[in-house]
């Protein structure tokens, strides 16, 4: 496994903190249960499909915060099996993605083990960009000396 050192980043950079962090955690993280997809379903749409064979709606937790998405999945009872092999893993589980900014979790949805969390980045019309009439400033003036002289 590949390892990088971010400290020049660090020292030449102000504000990339919450950046940087993220980059060492995916680096460090090296549980992959459970399995998940990140889809683009359209220019600001999203959406993450969790394979969660063996577990109901009612054992996940799904929890949106500012940046971040936390999936959490704990099995009520184990039952009274003895198993002889035991292949779906069901163990209890934490998986936190983090968003960008003005991604907002739009709904969830659970079938056949599959859960599907849809995602929407909104951004505010104040943040979005938009374009400025360029007035002519010479025809402004004109129209300004024709009222006063009215």
């Amino acid at each position: 496994m590949r390892t990088y050192d971010l400290s020049p980043f660090w020292r030449s950079s102000v504000g990339f903190d919450r950046l940087f962090d993220l980059v060492n955690e995916t680096m460090n993280d090296s549980d992959n249960y459970p399995l998940y997809d990140i889809a683009r379903i359209g220019e600001d749409q999203y959406q993450i499909s969790l394979a969660l064979a063996g577990f109901s709606p009612e054992e996940v937790t799904i929890t949106a915060e500012q940046s971040t998405l936390t999936v959490e999945g704990r099995k009520a009872n184990k039952g009274d099996h003895q198993y002889l092999y035991q292949g779906i893993s069901v163990r209890p589980f934490r998986r936190v993605f983090n968003l960008a900014e003005y991604v907002q979790v739009k709904d969830a949805t659970f079938e056949n083990g599959m859960l599907k969390i849809s995602l929407v980045r909104e951004v505010p019309e104040a943040m979005k960009p938009r374009r400025i009439a360029i007035e002519i400033a010479g025809k402004e003036h004109q129209q300004i000396e024709q009222k006063q002289a009215a």
